[in-house]
């Protein structure tokens, strides 16, 4: 029987708990009994040649009797003095999406409308554009199947769209940050997770102490000998760990970020304005060393 995967139960409740006009019945995962055919089935559900199967080989990986799909319905809310909706919402995480942001790596297509009238379709593999009417009045979300096989979290897009319009505050404690990264830096390269370090998180739960090179360094240090244990195929680990313990040469840190696609001025715009420069500062500083 198809079943709703965790990773999006926690998506869906963290949509609830924090967008009150939300309808519980408009957030659905699976899809009903008579439903057969893509991202809302799992295995015992897909037809012959089915889209949400064949078209790619992370979903005919992670194939399962999980369903990967999630739809939102329509809601309003009031923050910040301005109003944000389902479309609003929904064209912010197509942006999003085509930006290529880290943490919508794992969505396969977006189908929404921006006006109410026209419904589109944001495909990664550029397969479709469109849909059908119903998603005049709700978004549907598409996971490639290996990410929900995998049970990852698909939180933090939809944790950064409810704090950027002022709804969630930055909570995420000092161990949870660190927790975050030491799992991903297991089976990524650290080049690349670089890119997807939630730096505004530095400046929340973080101790204000403990600089932000000093927080990438513990969660390296941490994650080197668990990397190494499941034996990880590292994106050049001696060069970025070099580049970024303490001690090192200024050579190495501009060669690790290099490598990272970073610069002072690009994490220094991730961070809460009242530690950005400090961050720009503590950078270039041990760059012109």
């Amino acid at each position: 029987m198809t079943r709703a995967p965790t990773n999006l139960l926690n998506v869906r409740t963290l949509l609830l708990s924090c967008l009150k006009d939300l309808n519980p019945a408009a957030v659905g995962i699976v899809g009903d009994s008579a439903h057969r055919g893509g991202y809302h089935c799992g295995s015992d559900r897909v037809v012959t040649n089915d889209y949400s199967v064949v078209e790619s080989p992370r979903d005919q990986s992670g194939l399962t009797l999980d369903a990967s799909g999630l739809d939102v319905g329509s809601f309003t809310v009031r923050s910040g003095g301005l109003t944000h909706d389902l479309r609003s919402f929904s064209v912010w995480c197509v942006q999003q999406c085509a930006a290529g942001a880290a943490d919508t790596r794992d969505i396969r297509e977006i189908i929404y409308s921006a006006d109410g009238k026209v419904v589109r379709r944001w495909d990664r593999l550029g397969k479709r554009t469109t849909g059908d009417n119903s998603h005049l009045w709700h978004t549907h979300f598409s996971f490639f199947r290996d990410s929900t096989k995998a049970g990852r979290d698909q939180t933090p897009l939809f944790r950064r769209y409810l704090t950027g319009i002022g709804i969630l505050e930055d909570h995420m404690d000092r161990a949870e940050f660190l927790g975050h990264l030491k799992a991903a830096l297991t089976d990524e390269g650290i080049a690349t997770q670089l890119r997807a370090i939630p730096w505004q998180y530095v400046g929340g739960g973080i101790p204000k102490d403990m600089s932000t090179l000093g927080v990438l360094n513990e969660v390296l240090s941490t994650t080197r000998s668990t990397a190494a244990k499941v034996g990880a195929d590292l994106v050049d680990e001696p060069a970025i760990i070099a580049g970024v313990l303490a001690g090192l040469s200024p050579q190495r840190l501009s060669e690790a970020l290099k490598t990272a696609g970073l610069t002072p001025e690009a994490i220094a715009a991730a961070v809460p304005p009242d530690i950005a420069q400090q961050v720009v500062d503590e950078l270039t500083a041990r760059l012109s060393t």
